[in-house]
C-alpha cells in the first residue's frame, strides 16, 4: 500500500516537474545566477564587419535560438520515450529492435585518480573550465514590430 502511494506521489512529482520544464524558457531555470562573460575568441569579425552583417546576424541568431528550442522538445520525447525502453527486456517489438551495446565513450574515473593523487601525496586533482558556451536569446522587445493591416473601407 505504502510502495503504491509512493509511486504515485513519485509520478505526480515527475508531471509537475515536466509541466513547469515545458512551460518555463528552460534556461530561465539555470538562471538564478549571473552569469560569467568569458572574452571573444580571437577569430570573431570586427565591430564594423558585423555591423555590416546585422541582418544576416539577426537571422543566424533566430535560427539557432529556434534549432536549440527544438533539440530541447525532442531531449524531452526521448527522455518520456526512454523511461519505458529502459525498462523492456532486449528483442524485437514490431518493427523495433530494441538492443543494449557497450558505448565508445569514455570518462576519467575522478574517484580513482583522486586517490591516486592522495597516496603518492600531489594535492589536489588539477581542473580546468569547459569551453564557454555560446548563448542567444532573442530580445522580443527590440525586435520590430509586426506591421498591422490597414483596414478596408467598403462603400455602402
Amino acid at each position: 500500500m505504502l510502495s503504491r502511494f509512493a509511486r504515485r506521489a513519485r509520478t505526480a512529482a515527475r508531471t509537475a516537474a515536466d509541466a513547469v520544464r515545458s512551460v518555463v524558457t528552460p534556461a530561465a531555470l539555470v538562471r538564478d545566477h549571473a552569469p560569467t562573460t568569458v572574452p571573444d575568441p580571437a577569430d570573431v569579425l570586427t565591430a564594423e564587419e558585423a555591423a555590416a552583417m546585422a541582418e544576416e546576424i539577426e537571422v543566424a541568431g533566430t535560427a539557432y535560438a529556434d534549432a536549440a528550442d527544438l533539440a530541447r522538445a525532442g531531449d524531452r520525447g526521448k527522455r518520456k520515450a526512454r523511461k519505458l525502453l529502459d525498462r523492456v527486456p532486449a528483442g524485437r517489438y514490431g518493427a523495433v529492435l530494441v538492443e543494449r551495446v557497450q558505448s565508445s565513450r569514455q570518462t576519467p574515473d575522478l574517484d580513482a585518480i583522486r586517490a591516486t593523487y592522495a597516496r603518492l601525496n600531489l594535492g589536489e586533482v588539477p581542473m580546468r573550465s569547459c569551453a564557454a558556451s555560446l548563448r542567444v536569446t532573442v530580445a522580443e522587445e527590440l525586435a520590430a514590430p509586426a506591421p498591422v493591416a490597414a483596414p478596408v473601407l467598403v462603400a455602402a
